[in-house]
């Protein structure tokens, strides 16, 4: 099981989402309808581009976000401020986030499972 590093508090972080790229996944999705999930408050949550912490580091989701969720798909086991899980959430293409640091009131799916 691991847990994913994220950046909480005032702690620096090498690699983070730009404003463009925060504005286009919250248009992209408002445009969508889709519901937006809340990070857990006090974390910069890594986007990796699959589901586990193995994988590429693309961003990091700024303090205070709202996801929405596509679709989920099990992986990696991460603990986090939720729980202990091994759901990871599509928020973009190509684009996941640990489960356990978003705030979706369930501990299972809340979508359709990714293909």
């Amino acid at each position: 099981m691991a847990v994913e590093e994220v950046q909480s508090g005032s702690g620096d972080v090498s690699v983070s989402a730009g404003l463009s790229e925060s504005a286009e996944l919250s248009q992209s999705a408002d445009s969508l309808g889709a519901q937006r999930y809340p990070v857990a408050p006090g974390y910069r949550v890594n986007v990796r581009s699959g589901p586990g912490t193995n994988y590429r580091l693309i961003k990091v989701l700024p303090y205070g976000s709202r996801v929405p969720i596509n679709c989920q798909k099990p992986g990696e086991w991460v603990s986090g401020p939720y729980g202990t899980s091994n759901l990871w959430d599509n928020i973009a293409n190509g684009q996941f986030i640990a489960d356990a640091y978003v705030n979706t009131g369930s501990d299972g799916y809340v979508t359709i499972r990714c293909s």
